[in-house]
């Protein structure tokens, strides 16, 4: 890893860590290509049927998720850090540019990839929030039951490729 891994903190932050059997490369990979994230991004039944990705510092990270009701949420955000197979950071409280934004719950999201010795990935996810009302929210909101299920239709994705 060429990085140090975040120091979360426990008032600010929320961290989904799991070990899963497919290679830091190819979890990068569905993070990184637009027609794969649409596939697993969103826990069903909701779906992503959106997605931008300009993969470099300051560029834009957009997903457009759906209810089964229809109802549309589009969040748009910031890379702030592009590590390949090793980290990707972004943040909704930037837009494209660097420009400050204004949004209901501001985060910046850092996704750790660290091969585990047996060919598989050791995956980080951490929501970092700026109050912990927002950190609450987030958790309240269902941040680590939702990306886990995200996490394991990636996996599922990448598996029957």
């Amino acid at each position: 890893m060429s990085f140090t891994p975040y120091v979360l903190d426990p008032n600010l932050d929320i961290e989904l860590t799991r070990e899963v059997d497919v290679a830091p490369e190819l979890v990068w990979k569905a993070w990184t290509t637009p027609d794969l994230l649409k596939q697993w991004f969103a826990p069903k039944p909701f779906e992503t049927p959106h997605c931008e990705i300009d993969l470099r510092p300051g560029g834009i990270f957009r997903t457009v998720m759906r209810s089964p009701e229809g109802a549309e949420f589009d969040g748009a955000g910031c890379y702030l850090d592009v590590v390949p197979n090793e980290r990707l950071v972004w943040t909704s409280a930037l837009a494209p540019g660097y420009r400050p934004q204004e949004g209901d719950l501001p985060f910046t999201a850092v996704i750790e990839l660290q091969p585990n010795g047996s060919g598989g990935t050791r995956y980080r996810a951490i929501a970092i929030h700026r109050t912990p009302e927002d950190n609450k929210k987030h958790a309240d909101m269902g941040f680590v039951e939702g990306w886990g299920a995200a996490l394991d239709q990636l996996v599922a994705l990448v598996k029957a490729s």
